[in-house]
């Protein structure tokens, strides 16, 4: 493929999405800067525009958009609330084990209510003692007649305290095959929810901690097999949380640059605009860079996932370039703003900065997507690819249009947030 293409159906949901986001999130974003809270009303209200559905079929009620689709809803949403593009995000990989591993009664079940945006759902799978390790884990569930009775904590869950249903890995035996999945509902007797801490960034979105107490889970709301707890949480992580903390990366990125370059053509210094000076121009010129960059990797990986083509790697990277690629951006756009950028009312460079941090851990921090890129280019990444094994090809659409020449300038007021200084 020469470039990285949208169809004109990708055009029209940039643009609603854009739209609402202008129009409902923008106007809250200072109130969940005030707050710090979790922003319940304002994650429903994004639920029922449908948009969770995404990449769930038609016959549930949903998108069926594609990949491509959600990296477009989650960037759009993250490029004016970093916090309600991760919301999305962490309900789109919740959605992700139910499509690959659900039995169709639980696909009848849960997925057309995902869909319309009456069912956040989760993943749970990390916890504080062992992070990263998967298999370290030490929540169980012990199988009593017809039911699991579980018993642990998961900790840094997204949509924690908003989400209606959790995907819960927990240990079911010993070895990598001792883990299982399930699908627990949060009115569930058993569970509950430690009191919510607000993070560093990214206001509005919890992702908190999940606790079960002897929480009795029917034998129906297993997912997969008994052993497969390993599969649901990698693929989840793998296929779906790689390119949505990418979109979500993205987002804030193009908030980054969109904002500095308004500073420094509004600001003046030695009677002309800071835009004229030349080393502003290259700290721009070097952000510009690293967006484009970043946009590219980030769609030509949607792109073959979308294809069904082995990209476990162009995950890795897209993942890699965004996360780091944000924060080097939000540097640079520091060191342009100067003071100014250190308070809210002057500037949203700090908020910008704050929230591209969050990126970095989940679904693998930066060392660990270099470390599996190492593996593929040694040739010892093990097994057949996560991105060939559920997504099936797809005939590419009959009309591509560069993604450059489709992707609309924001609105003039989408950085009236940023007061003049």
């Amino acid at each position: 493929m020469d470039g990285y293409f949208t169809t004109a159906r990708h055009d029209r949901i940039r643009q609603e999405v854009r739209t609402f986001a202008e129009d409902e999130v923008r106007p809250r974003v200072a109130e969940m800067e005030e707050d710090r809270g979790v922003a319940y009303e304002l994650s429903r209200l994004i639920a029922r525009q449908r948009w969770i559905g995404a990449t769930i079929g038609a016959e549930y009620g949903g998108m069926d958009a594609g990949h491509v689709a959600k990296t477009i809803i989650i960037e759009e949403l993250s490029r004016v609330s970093g916090a309600m593009g991760a919301m999305v995000q962490a309900s789109q990989l919740g959605t992700a084990k139910i499509l690959h591993f659900g039995t169709p009664e639980q696909k009848e079940r849960w997925l057309p209510a995902v869909a319309s945006g009456d069912c956040l759902p989760t993943i749970a799978v990390t916890e504080k003692t062992s992070g990263s390790h998967v298999l370290g884990m030490s929540t169980t569930a012990r199988r009593e007649g017809d039911h699991y009775v579980l018993n642990g904590r998961k900790a840094f869950v997204g949509n924690s305290h908003v989400g209606d249903l959790h995907g819960v890995v927990a240990r079911t035996g010993s070895g990598s095959r001792g883990l299982s999945a399930f699908l627990v509902e949060a009115d569930r007797p058993g569970f509950s929810l430690a009191p919510h801490r607000p993070a560093v960034g990214l206001p509005g979105f919890s992702f908190g901690e999940l606790i079960f107490t002897d929480c009795r889970v029917p034998v129906a709301n297993l997912l997969g097999g008994e052993g497969d707890g390993l599969d649901v949480a990698y693929s989840s992580s793998i296929l779906v949380g790689r390119p949505n903390l990418t979109a979500v990366s993205l987002g804030i990125h193009e908030a980054i640059v969109a904002e500095t370059v308004r500073f420094a053509t509004w600001q003046r210094r030695y009677g002309k605009p800071l835009a004229e000076l030349p080393t502003v121009r290259d700290q721009i010129g070097r952000m510009q860079s690293a967006l484009m960059t970043a946009r590219l990797a980030a769609y030509h990986a949607a792109y073959l996932l979308d294809q069904g083509l082995p990209c476990d790697a162009e995950l890795q990277n897209a993942k890699l370039i965004n996360a780091e690629y944000s924060l080097d951006s939000a540097r640079l756009a520091v060191e342009i703003h100067g003071a100014h950028g250190l308070f809210p009312d002057d500037s949203p460079i700090a908020r910008y900065q704050r929230d591209a941090f969050h990126i970095l851990p989940p679904a693998g921090t930066s060392a660990v997507q270099r470390l599996r890129l190492a593996e593929a280019a040694l040739g010892a990444d093990k097994g057949a690819p996560w991105s060939t094994r559920f997504a099936p090809p797809v005939e590419p659409p009959a009309e591509l249009v560069p993604l450059a020449d489709r992707i609309p300038a924001p609105r003039a007021e989408a950085f009236a947030d940023a007061e003049a200084v």
